[in-house]
């Protein structure tokens, strides 16, 4: 079939696509990630591993203006990012973050987000030389932590 007998496709019908998409997208990516997010939080947070995590990662993060506790917000984040977000936000919930923590975690967040979500399908499928992990890892860690030092300045 050539382009000129192909119909347009009406703007509703792109709409109608496009929102089936988004929601699909959340319900079986975003929303798990958040979800398991809060929950380990709340597990954390219940056996007092929080606060012991809070108070192992307290000097580092105390450069960055974050408590300790916003360090679960880094790790959640390198794992995926949807998972940062959510970590974020029941931190948020729980009283330990406030909204100068989160602006300072937000570009951290999305400069290392889901490293190892991607790291497979995404550097494995490029045929990039699994030696070259490590470099690549910490380039985008080192950005995030760059990022957090800037945001310090500015909030």
């Amino acid at each position: 079939m050539s382009t000129e007998t192909k119909q347009k496709k009406m703007i509703t019908d792109v709409f109608v696509e496009g929102a089936r998409k988004g929601w699909n997208l959340g319900v079986n990516n975003i929303i798990p990630n958040v979800l398991m997010a809060f929950v380990i939080i709340h597990v954390l947070n219940i056996t007092g591993l929080l606060a012991l995590l809070g108070k192992l990662f307290a000097p580092i993060m105390a450069v960055f203006g974050l408590p300790g506790e916003a360090a679960t917000v880094l790790m959640g984040s390198w794992l995926s990012m949807g998972g940062g977000v959510g970590v974020a936000v029941s931190l948020f919930n729980e009283g330990l973050l406030n909204g100068t923590h989160l602006a300072i975690l937000a570009p951290a967040i999305y400069l290392m987000g889901s490293q190892i979500q991607y790291a497979g399908r995404l550097l494995g499928t490029a045929d990039v030389n699994s030696r070259h992990y490590g470099i690549l890892f910490a380039i985008s860690i080192l950005n995030a932590l760059i990022a957090m030092l800037i945001m310090r300045i500015f909030v």
